[in-house]
């Protein structure tokens, strides 16, 4: 292999053989990452990432759907709780409570509600950190107990795109939890 560079590194005019490759790009297509490597690669998972005509999306659901998420009332009570670490909390009114371990009466805080078209979003600030929960339908299980939940929960706790991310679960009083009250 004496002489041979990556073809990303060297142009084909000076002598680059095999493949012609380019960086890895990775793709969101249905909530599953891509990873692609091969500029053979690349043109299809673009057209996947991106929309082929104007105001086409690849947003879950119903492109024609237009209504905000309605599986939880917006006075309605939302109950959380995830584990490693452990936290948990509950959404109502304009308000937010999170606790932990360390601080089981929790931390309550101001809080947006948005409804889009497969779930409700909560979105605020924890201590001086941005907070996001994103709280869609789908079967749930805390890996703990043998409840089954109705809602799964994503959470960010600080900057968009390098916060920490968690995952849990939820339910409201209309669609509560199965399984023990207390596991």
């Amino acid at each position: 292999m004496s002489g041979r560079r990556p073809c990303h590194k060297r142009a084909a005019s000076q002598g680059c053989t095999g493949i012609l490759r380019a960086p890895p790009i990775r793709c969101n297509v249905g909530g599953t990452m891509y990873r692609t490597a091969s500029l053979i690669l690349i043109a299809p998972a673009l057209a996947a990432c991106n929309p082929s005509s104007p105001g086409e999306t690849n947003a879950p659901g119903d492109p024609e759907d237009r209504h905000p998420y309605e599986g939880i009332a917006p006075g309605e009570a939302v109950h959380f709780t995830g584990t490693e670490p452990f936290w948990g909390g509950q959404a109502e009114g304009g308000m937010l409570t999170y606790t932990t371990p360390e601080n089981p009466d929790g931390e309550v805080i101001r809080i947006a509600r948005f409804a889009g078209r497969n779930g409700i979003s909560f979105t605020g600030k924890l201590g001086d950190k941005p907070f996001g929960m994103a709280v869609t339908p789908g079967e749930c299980s805390d890996g703990m107990s043998d409840r089954t939940y109705p809602f799964t929960v994503t959470l960010r706790i600080g900057p968009q795109g390098t916060g920490e991310l968690r995952t849990g679960c939820a339910w409201t009083a209309s669609r509560p939890f199965t399984g023990p009250e207390n596991p």
